[in-house]
């Protein structure tokens, strides 16, 4: 699966942890930046993460900040992304499970290595239940 990934100089350090464990764990990653912890703004580098994802150039995109809010919100302005912002496993779960999320975002300083881990492996191994769930991902979709 190939995974695009982008933070802002808040999400930084683990988009680069991140960035390592899913290359060890087989992953085609693709690294939107930002290079480093200096300040940017976070748009530069979230847009262009999901524009690969709404064009199909990424299978699933990965998006991190301070807090996770701002990179949802830039990531969710581009149709055909659905981008959760996830806080532990249980709503990495939920966003795949019954919302179809194609995009993750998480907030470094809002977490622990670990549980961004967690969040991530959860969010790419839980399939979309589809059923009911897929009638609403269609009016999310058709807007």
């Amino acid at each position: 699966m190939k995974i695009a990934i982008a933070s802002d100089h808040a999400g930084f350090d683990y988009k680069t942890m991140l960035t390592t464990w899913l290359r060890t764990a087989g992953y085609e990653v693709v690294d939107y930046g930002t290079d480093s912890s200096e300040s940017v703004d976070y748009p530069d580098y979230i847009r262009p993460a999901a524009e690969a994802v709404a064009r199909g150039d990424c299978e699933r995109g990965i998006v991190l900040g301070g807090s996770g809010n701002g990179e949802a919100m830039v990531a969710n302005r581009v149709t055909g992304v659905r981008c959760a912002l996830c806080w532990n496993v249980e709503s990495a779960r939920l966003g795949r499970g019954h919302n179809d999320a194609n995009m993750v975002s998480l907030g470094q300083r809002m977490m622990t290595e670990e549980t961004a881990r967690a969040i991530v492996e959860a969010w790419l191994e839980v399939p979309f239940d589809g059923g009911r769930h897929a009638r609403r991902i269609e009016k999310i979709d058709s807007e």
